[in-house]
């Protein structure tokens, strides 16, 4: 997702620069991966890492929150297109996106940091789940429905518990799988693995 599809609202004004939002959108990121939570993150502190004013962030978001949902919801992945030629493949691509936008040391650092406030910022939280989050899971969920009227899938499969399986295996290995970087066949093998206990 780029800054500018963010939905942060922004005053008329001067044109944007968008050097000077990527560096207020990376001092950010940098800032958290460093150990800074989001509760002793201070515009200051951002304004200072990315050499720009207190005012040029204002123009911007009006408020911390909205910064750092704007800045985490960068570090996740487009969604993947999909072919809809079978369960198996879509999956491997949604699970393969995860794996891709988690894939790094320095994404997985910041996303840890951040989420680890969610109970003291639940207005962050929910904004960056909504943006960032449930489109993939609505994207999962199509294609499990899917899997069920084709019959790829049990009739009878709970498709909310199938959802978070797939996605919390995933999520499992980014968290507290092996150090370094992520096996280009993680995808592959936690779908493989999952859908022999949902196959028919």
């Amino acid at each position: 997702m780029s800054i500018q599809e963010s939905g942060a609202a922004r005053p008329a004004g001067r044109p944007r620069s968008e050097k000077a939002e990527k560096a207020i959108v990376d001092a950010t990121l940098d800032l958290i991966g460093e150990g800074m939570g989001v509760s002793e993150l201070t515009i200051e502190a951002i304004a200072a890492r990315a050499g720009v004013g207190k005012t040029t962030i204002y123009r911007r978001w009006s408020n911390k929150e909205d910064l750092v949902v704007d800045a985490l919801a960068t570090l996740k992945a487009p969604l993947p297109p999909l072919s809809g030629t079978s369960v198996r493949d879509d999956l491997i691509s949604l699970v393969d996106a995860m794996r891709q936008e988690s894939g790094q040391a320095r994404t997985r650092c910041v996303m840890n940091i951040a989420m680890s406030e969610a109970d003291r910022y639940p207005r962050l939280m929910e904004r960056f789940v909504k943006r960032a989050v449930e489109p993939r899971r609505l994207a999962m969920r199509a294609v499990v429905e899917r899997g069920i009227a084709t019959g790829e899938l049990r009739a009878d499969l709970d498709v909310d518990l199938a959802i978070a399986v797939i996605s919390g295996t995933m999520i499992h290995q980014t968290k507290w799988g092996p150090a370094g970087d992520l096996a280009p066949d993680l995808a592959e093998r936690v779908v493989d693995t999952v859908l022999r206990g949902l196959a028919p």
